[in-house]
């Protein structure tokens, strides 16, 4: 059992020095070593909840750019899909906004032996759709009354509810609004809704402590990750998550390959396919 978060050591002489505020950011040697440490309790923690039968959700919310998805690729790159299952759910259709509003995210609630990481998630209701207008402030106010005993149920079923807020600063998610604009490889990312939140910060400013005050419990408490530093923030989060999962690392049985039967050999070569050209 993991009692404490594991440690990350003093930073390399490669770091890059220019960060918002005068921090050291993580150089990437340094970030990658410590990302493979924490993969591989990653894999331990995937062989206890598949061992155990335990099941997890884990919600990410924050700012647009705040960088949830590459904290959730981080956490996922090196497991199974069939373990930690990612959902990020469209906008709403017609027939889903008839329904009660948490009622397609529990359609994806973990079964035994599954770990289910939202990428955005009921709290939709609290954030976007309260700031862009998506909800009146009767639905908003209602929500943030139901939620806590909705959580409490959820908790209450056997399943482990752990929320994560990622904080980004002003200027560094103009930072990275401006980086998806210039490069192409980005300008996927950047939607009219995100410049639409980019420009109405201060509201999200509000919802987003409507939210905490109403939905920061004891039971089912928000775990803030400031993420001005990508690197940092997801070594942070992930160390916290493993902190927070009381897993064992389960012994494994020595697994040796076995000889490839000569019974019924016959030669294997392919040829005469249509083989991709050797471009590189």
């Amino acid at each position: 059992m993991h009692d404490s978060e594991p440690g990350l050591a003093t930073a390399d002489p490669d770091d890059d020095p220019h960060e918002a505020g005068g921090t050291t950011k993580l150089g990437r040697k340094h970030y990658e070593r410590e990302l493979h440490k924490l993969q591989v309790q990653l894999c331990h923690l995937q062989d206890w909840v598949k061992r155990t039968g335990a099941r997890i959700i884990v919600v990410f919310e924050g700012r647009d750019a705040a960088g949830k998805g590459g904290t959730i690729k981080a956490i996922t790159e090196r497991v199974s899909p069939r373990v930690f299952r990612v959902v990020a759910l469209p906008a709403p259709s017609d027939r889903d906004k008839t329904q009660m509003f948490v009622q397609r995210y529990i359609a994806h609630f973990p079964a035994a032996g599954e770990i289910v990481i939202f990428d955005r998630s009921w709290y939709n209701r609290a954030g976007v759709e309260a700031v862009m207008g998506f909800c009146s402030k009767a639905e908003q106010r209602r929500f943030l009354e139901l939620c806590p005993r909705i959580e409490r149920f959820i908790i209450g079923g056997g399943i482990q509810l752990i929320k994560f807020w990622l904080e980004v600063g002003k200027q560094e998610q103009k930072r990275r609004f401006q980086a998806r604009i210039e490069d192409p490889l980005r300008q996927w990312k950047l939607s009219p809704m995100d410049l639409e939140s980019y420009r109405r910060w201060y509201d999200y400013s509000r919802a987003r402590d409507l939210m905490l005050e109403a939905t920061d419990t004891d039971e089912s408490p928000w775990h803030v990750v400031v993420s001005d530093d990508k690197r940092r923030a997801r070594l942070n989060c992930i160390a916290h998550l493993l902190h927070l999962v009381p897993y064992k690392e389960l012994e494994t049985e020595t697994v040796e390959l076995p000889k490839r039967s000569k019974e019924r050999a016959y030669d294997d070569t392919l040829r005469n396919r249509r083989f991709v050209p050797g471009a590189y």
